[in-house]
């Protein structure tokens, strides 16, 4: 009996001793496991940088002093721009007409005659600047140059004076039309978003009011956004503001309204030696619907007293110099108003064929006032209105494996058309104003190569523009519009030069950074 109990003695006291001895085992098994995961973890992340490794020493090291600038530049601060050679061969036609002199009241007749230059060669420079001053609030800016070859002013391009919009530069113009070597305030403008925390935003300064939809299509650039207006109805250089909203509406993606308001002369102190009364323009633009696949874009425009010539308005040929007996104008006389009525759309089909087609009415209100030149907007005694429309549709085929694109262009304007599209990039006159038609194609080749700049681009474009005018007097609304078949009477004297064809083979090459 006493051995049985030391048997039974032993045994419990064993027993613990087993369970320690279990216990340490699955322990040790949970710390080897855990430290074989840790270990393949960290033969990944071995893996990893090797990888890293490679593909930095494959990539080029940027320079020193590089990599300290990237690290120094401000992130407020955003700048870019680009350069564009251009050459054209230019060739027109005169047919025979009436010449008026104004100073003595007379016309003179003048046989047609044929018009060209073979090479007229420009350098165009922008620098654009994006700068965020405080939350919601930014200014961008854009700085222009443009002249041509071996010239500093717009002589090549404007002595002959065949047409209002390039009979000189002018406010509206300016770095649009070639000139001198100045790097001049394209646009200059702030913009405060989220005003009250709604979508809301207020935007004042000079406008970018040049190249809306869809010229971007033609010229190879992004969508102007917010800023823009239709191209059809303007292409003026503006100061003014802008007074947007953009509610999200789940049916009308991109969706956005805005009231515009412009002033296109300043007349100064009022007294009795000037009546003049300033020319502003107010404007509603709505976007219903606005992605990258479409875009519809409505616009109501009013221009209100209207000038007779711009201000500070430069002439360069020699004849009408010599008429007037003065190379500069001034406005003498508010003409009326003008409204416009338009819009454009713009989608993509089968992705890489984008098309556009654009349409506007203008209406004329004239006052019955005179100028040195006589009754303004569309004559009849300045006292009739008058309406034109014109209309506008093309599109730009893409090939993104060769980085070639093929567009076609064609616009029309009725006799009494009247925009407000000076700054349009065309050497003879703005194509949108033209009272007849306007046929257009253009193949632009990309440079594929490795990008350096945020917004590198490099293209060639060459294009060919014609010209038919049924009318006279497009991009004007100074003087009667007489049709090209009724020019040989002296009573439909010009005092322009009448173009009947004009043809224009462009090709240009252009750089963004």
């Amino acid at each position: 009996m006493k051995k049985f109990f030391l048997i039974f003695a032993a045994v419990l006291l064993l027993l613990p001793f087993k369970s320690y001895a279990q216990t340490t085992e699955d322990e040790l098994n949970q710390k080897i496991n855990s430290l074989d995961q840790q270990l393949k973890a960290l033969q990944q992340q071995m893996q990893d940088l090797q990888k890293q490794k490679e593909e930095a020493a494959a990539a080029p090291a940027p320079a020193p002093a590089e990599a300290k600038k990237a690290a120094d530049w401000p992130n407020w601060l955003e700048i870019g721009g680009d350069y564009r050679f251009r050459g054209d061969y230019l060739r027109g036609t005169i047919p025979a007409y009436y010449q008026f002199d104004p100073t003595k009241g007379t016309a003179t007749q003048v046989s047609g005659f044929a018009v060209k230059n073979n090479t007229l060669f420009t350098n165009r420079f922008g620098l654009n600047l994006k700068a965020r001053a405080t939350e919601d609030i930014q200014v961008k800016a854009r700085l222009l140059m443009y002249k041509v070859w071996g010239e500093e002013s717009s002589t090549p391009v404007t002595s002959d004076s065949f047409f209002t919009d390039r009979a000189g530069v002018f406010d509206g113009t300016i770095t649009h039309v070639p000139d001198d070597n100045a790097l001049r305030v394209d646009y200059a403008y702030a913009t405060w978003s989220n005003v009250g925390g709604a979508p809301v935003w207020f935007s004042i300064g000079r406008r970018p009011s040049t190249g809306g939809l869809p010229s971007n299509i033609r010229e190879f650039r992004e969508k102007p956004g917010t800023a823009g207006i239709p191209s059809i109805m303007v292409d003026y250089a503006f100061d003014g503001a802008t007074l947007g909203v953009a509610p999200y509406i789940e049916a009308l993606p991109g969706a956005y309204a805005k009231i515009c308001y412009g002033k296109g002369y300043d007349s100064g102190f009022r007294s009795e030696a000037n009546s003049l009364h300033d020319t502003q323009m107010i404007g509603v633009n709505v976007v219903p619907y606005d992605t990258d696949n479409l875009t519809i874009e409505l616009q109501w425009n009013r221009a209100i007293d209207i000038f007779d010539f711009p201000p500070d308005f430069v002439i360069t040929n020699p004849n009408l110099i010599k008429a007037f007996g003065t190379n500069t104008f001034q406005p003498s006389a508010n003409l009326g108003n003008i409204d416009q009525f338009g819009g454009v759309v713009t989608g993509k089909v089968l992705e890489n064929l984008n098309l556009f087609a654009s349409a506007a009415l203008s209406k004329t209100h004239p006052n019955g006032h005179r100028s040195m030149l006589g009754p303004g907007l569309l004559d009849n005694a300045g006292t009739t209105s008058h309406t034109g429309y014109g209309l506008y549709v093309g599109g730009r085929y893409d090939m993104p494996s060769t980085g070639t694109m093929i567009g076609a262009e064609y616009n029309h304007g009725s006799k009494n058309w009247i925009t407000f599209a000076p700054a349009a990039d065309d050497m003879w006159t703005s194509k949108l104003g033209t009272r007849g038609n306007v046929y257009e194609g253009y193949v632009i080749q990309e440079i594929k190569k490795r990008l350096i700049s945020k917004n590198g681009l490099a293209f060639f474009r060459l294009g060919y523009q014609y010209y038919t005018f049924n009318y006279t007097g497009s991009n004007s609304w100074l003087g009667s519009s007489v049709s090209m078949d009724d020019l040989n009477n002296p009573m439909n004297a010009q005092l322009f030069a009448p173009v009947r064809h004009a043809q224009d083979i462009y090709l240009t090459f252009d750089v963004r950074f």
